[in-house]
């Protein structure tokens, strides 16, 4: 980012920081993510004039419910009542340690519960560790502060999923096939915290090979519920098991493909849930953003926890048919830049449009029509913002 577009950016984080997570006791609050991704895709222009838009959707923070220490986090952890109150921890926490040594610690601790929040706090600190790592030495207090709300969010809405069977995976071993072989659950009724309740079971992604016994530290992860996917011990390549020595950067490499078959499947799914169905793809982006601030060691394990938030939202929320071929949504033969695409859903104005097209130029570096198809969806089939 410019130091012009930082500051717009700075200034609307110091603009919303007065405002809680969530409104209504549970709708949360995307105005943070979507003016940063707003900012990075050159719109800073609009972001006062969008938040001003989006002020009614924002309520003040909640009253303090308790202090937050490092004796009784344990406690605190998944207390909506705390939503106050873990930001303020973070905000101690960042003041007198690194921001990537605070994250290295609370990334292990809050994995487990990927899925809270509707996945929205792990999407939250995606965003605030990618602006972050675009300057890794900043004191910026906006940017930290934003980071503090981030992970104070996801503290206080962490829920891990219930116990899960694992399903055979796809034979092709692919993430597309993997989110293909993901069974809709029979109720999709009511809220996600309803439907996720219902959850039974995950095919294994990604192929994994035996793995040895390991040790779980036990502080650092307290009460981590049931495991996200398949253990982070065989991470496997598409010939077989990968080279232990090689296994973070295999899990950076299918984290990368797992985010580009989700947004990849909005295009011929998205009608199940227009909204809902962002977050597949966005929460597992989340997570990739995060990967160049946390040790390799957790690589392994955020690709585990980041399947299984894209693979649950997709139970909960996907059709159980695709889109007829003649409805596909497509750019092919359309003279569209990824920067156009941006810019139709900053003029949109959704603030799930914004995000998911963020997503999708992420995938779009190279050339990727359908994920540009997939965004250009979004805008189609989300209600404009007026």
């Amino acid at each position: 980012m410019t130091d012009d577009t930082s500051g717009t950016l700075d200034e609307a984080l110091e603009r919303l920081h007065a405002s809680g997570p969530e409104r209504q006791g549970w709708l949360s609050n995307h105005a943070p993510m979507a003016v940063e991704a707003l900012v990075r895709h050159g719109q800073g222009r609009i972001v006062h004039r969008w938040l001003d838009r989006y002020r009614e959707k924002l309520e003040e923070m909640p009253r303090s419910y308790a202090v937050i220490t490092e004796e009784n986090w344990h406690e605190a952890l998944g207390d909506p009542r705390r939503l106050a109150d873990w930001p303020v921890y973070f905000d101690r926490e960042l003041a007198d340690r690194p921001w990537q040594d605070v994250l290295a610690v609370w990334w292990p601790r809050l994995l487990p519960g990927i899925a809270g929040g509707a996945t929205h706090p792990v999407i939250r600190v995606g965003h605030a560790v990618r602006t972050l790592l675009d300057d890794p030495g900043t004191t910026a207090a906006p940017r930290t502060a934003e980071l503090a709300h981030a992970l104070g969010y996801w503290a206080a809405r962490h829920a891990p999923l219930p116990p899960l069977r694992q399903q055979p995976g796809p034979a092709s071993g692919s993430a597309a096939d993997a989110l293909g072989a993901v069974q809709p659950i029979a109720d999709q009724s009511g809220g996600i915290r309803e439907r996720l309740a219902r959850l039974t079971a995950f095919p294994t992604w990604p192929p994994t090979a035996p793995r040895p016994s390991r040790t779980t530290d036990t502080d650092t992860t307290p009460n981590p519920g049931p495991a996200p996917g398949p253990a982070p011990g065989g991470l496997a390549g598409p010939d077989g098991p990968a080279d232990p020595t090689d296994q973070p950067e295999e899990a950076r490499r299918r984290l990368t493909e797992l985010v580009r078959a989700a947004t990849h499947r909005y295009a011929t799914h998205g009608h199940g849930e227009p909204i809902m169905l962002v977050h597949a793809a966005t929460a597992p982006n989340a997570v990739l953003r995060a990967l160049p601030a946390l040790p390799r060691e957790l690589w392994a394990p955020s690709l585990d926890a980041a399947w299984a938030a894209s693979a649950a939202v997709t139970a909960v929320y996907a059709p159980r048919e695709p889109l007829p071929a003649d409805r596909l949504p497509s750019v092919d033969g359309e003279d569209v830049t990824p920067e156009e695409v941006f810019a139709q859903a900053a003029a949109h104005g959704d603030e799930h449009a914004i995000k998911l097209t963020d997503t999708a130029l992420d995938v779009a570096r190279g050339a990727d029509p359908t994920a540009l198809a997939a965004a250009l969806h979004a805008c189609a089939m989300i209600a404009p913002v007026l």
